[in-house]
C-alpha cells in the first residue's frame, strides 16, 4: 500500500458514486472517511454500515459535513452535486489533493486548478437516507489529469487508480487527459438528465417514447455540435465515439434501429437530476449541464438547450411536479426545423 494511504481518504458525498467508491476502497484495505450533509444518512451508516446491493456490509467511518474537520494535507474525493461545491471549497486548504468525480462543469471549481479528475460511466443509485447503493448500469471510472502534473501528483493519481480498482466493482481506466472524457459525458448527461427528470420518466423511455426519443436525439446532436464548435476534444465512452454517434443520428432509419438495441441498457437506470425537482428546494445541476453548454455556444445556435434551460428553471422554480406534458410543451414551442 502506498505510504500516502496511511492517512484516510476523505470522500465527500455519500451518494451513488461516493458510496460505491468508499465501499470499494474499504474492501481493498484502504482507510476511508465518508462525509455527507444528510444527518439521517450518516446516523444509519454509523448504525448499519455501508454497502453496495448484492455485496457485504462494511463498517466505514461516516460523519456529517458539519462535524468534518479538514486535515491540512488530505486526499479528498469530491463526489457531491456541483451546487454543493461552494461550501466545500471554502473550507479546503490549498494543500489538499482534491479529485472531483462529478458530472457537469462548475466555474468556481474550474478556477481551483486541481490536477486530476474522474468521470464515471457506471450508474449507481443510492438510497436517499441510507448509504446503501446499487449499480444500475455497469461501466468504468475514467481518472486522469486536467493539466500538467507534478511528479507527486502523478504518483498520487496512479496510486488512487490502483486503489479504486482493487475491489473490481467497476473498471478503472487511467487516462492521460480526462477532459475529453468529461466533455463526452456532458454531451450525454445534458441530453438524458433534463428530459428524463423534467418529464418524470425512466431513462429507458427516452429510447421508447416517440416524442421523448425525438427530443433526445435532437439534443444529442445539438450538444455534439456545440462541443465541436467550441473545438473541445471528445473521447469514446461506451461502444461508440461521439463522432460515430453523430453519424448514426444523421443516417435515416439507423437511429430507430440503434434505439431498439440500446433501450435495455437505459431501462431502470438512475437519473441523478430527478430527485432535485422534488426534494432539494429548487437546486438542480441544470446550470452545470445545459448552462455550461450554452456558455460554450456563445453566438452558435442552440435553441433546444436554451428552451430546456428556461423550462427546467420554471418547473423547478414554481415547484411543479415533473410530467410528460412538459416534453410536448417543449416540442410545440421550438423553432421550426429543430425536430426532424
Amino acid at each position: 500500500m502506498p505510504a500516502f494511504f496511511d492517512k484516510p481518504i476523505h470522500i465527500l458525498g455519500a451518494g451513488g458514486i461516493g458510496t460505491a467508491l468508499a465501499w470499494s476502497l474499504t474492501r481493498g484495505g484502504y482507510p476511508v472517511i465518508l462525509v455527507d450533509a444528510n444527518p439521517l444518512k450518516v446516523t444509519k451508516g454509523q448504525k448499519n454500515g455501508v454497502t453496495v446491493d448484492g455485496f457485504e456490509i462494511l463498517r466505514i467511518p461516516i460523519i456529517t459535513f458539519e462535524d468534518w474537520t479538514v486535515p491540512p494535507e488530505s486526499f479528498i474525493l469530491l463526489c457531491t452535486k456541483t451546487y454543493d461545491n461552494a461550501a466545500i471549497l471554502a473550507r479546503l486548504p490549498t494543500s489538499a489533493f482534491v479529485v472531483p468525480i462529478q458530472n457537469g462543469f462548475d466555474p468556481e471549481l474550474e478556477q481551483r486548478d486541481h490536477g486530476c479528475e474522474g468521470i464515471a460511466s457506471f450508474v449507481s443509485e443510492c438510497q436517499r437516507d441510507c448509504p446503501v447503493t446499487r449499480i444500475t448500469r455497469s461501466g468504468s471510472l475514467h481518472i486522469g489529469s486536467r493539466r500538467s502534473l507534478t511528479d507527486d501528483e502523478r504518483i498520487n493519481l496512479a496510486s488512487l487508480a490502483a486503489a479504486l480498482g482493487s475491489a473490481r466493482l467497476f473498471t478503472v481506466e487511467c487516462v492521460e487527459d480526462i477532459r475529453p472524457y468529461k466533455a463526452t459525458k456532458l454531451m450525454y448527461n445534458a441530453a438524458i438528465s433534463p428530459l428524463a427528470a423534467m418529464a418524470g420518466v425512466d431513462n429507458g423511455e427516452l429510447l421508447s417514447d416517440q416524442l421523448a426519443k425525438a427530443l433526445f436525439f435532437a439534443l444529442l446532436l445539438e450538444n455534439y455540435a456545440i462541443l465541436r464548435h467550441a473545438r473541445i476534444p471528445l473521447a469514446r465512452i461506451g461502444p461508440f465515439h461521439p463522432d460515430t454517434v453523430s453519424l448514426i443520428l444523421r443516417t435515416p432509419g439507423l437511429p430507430a434501429l440503434m434505439a431498439m438495441f440500446f433501450r435495455p441498457s437505459l431501462r431502470g437506470t438512475y437519473c441523478s437530476m430527478a430527485p432535485d425537482f422534488l426534494i432539494n428546494h429548487g437546486r438542480t445541476e441544470i446550470d452545470a449541464y445545459t448552462g455550461h453548454l450554452i456558455r460554450l455556444a456563445g453566438d452558435f445556435p442552440c435553441p433546444l438547450n436554451r428552451a430546456i434551460l428556461s423550462l427546467v428553471e420554471k418547473v423547478v422554480g414554481d415547484g411543479l411536479i415533473p410530467q410528460r406534458k412538459y416534453l410536448r410543451y417543449l416540442a410545440d414551442n421550438l423553432p421550426q426545423g429543430v425536430l426532424h
